[in-house]
């Protein structure tokens, strides 16, 4: 199991093992899963359901993949806890949530005061998503 530094979510944390994404299907008690990058998220699709945790890797900061499959699980109808692992910096944290993201267990443990500084910074934003369903400065301006 992975350290957890930041918990967004108020139910009790899902300490199951991750399984990867190929051998999910075939594990019909599996309840969590591990998407590598070049991993297809919409395999999980049919299967959301039984789904209490989601570890998206991000093994370089510089691979944002994973954003993509957040995003494709939570407007699926995703509700479990999605947690990111690996090399985070305090740069994608606010975009990490903003896809998705309610858990996050850095390799490295990120300053808590920065952290928090990045997950409020900006108020408004510029496109809507679905998962944190603040609508976009340009819906507020033109109302």
């Amino acid at each position: 199991m992975v350290e957890v530094q930041f918990r967004f979510r108020e139910d009790e944390a899902v300490n199951d093992p991750a399984v990867t994404v190929d051998s999910f299907g075939d594990q019909t008690n599996a309840t969590a899963v591990r998407i590598e990058p070049g991993d297809d998220a919409r395999e999980l699709l049919p299967h959301l359901d039984r789904l209490s945790l989601v570890e998206v890797s991000f093994p370089a900061w510089t691979d944002g993949r994973g954003y993509s499959s957040a995003r494709l699980l939570r407007e699926a109808g995703y509700q479990g806890e999605m947690r990111a692992v690996g090399d985070l910096v305090i740069d994608m944290l606010s975009h990490l949530r903003r896809c998705g993201f309610d858990a996050f267990a850095p390799d490295h443990a990120l300053n808590e005061q920065d952290a928090q500084t990045a997950f409020d910074r900006w108020e408004n934003v510029y496109q809507a998503t679905a998962v944190d369903g603040r609508q976009a400065i340009w819906a507020k301006r033109h109302g």
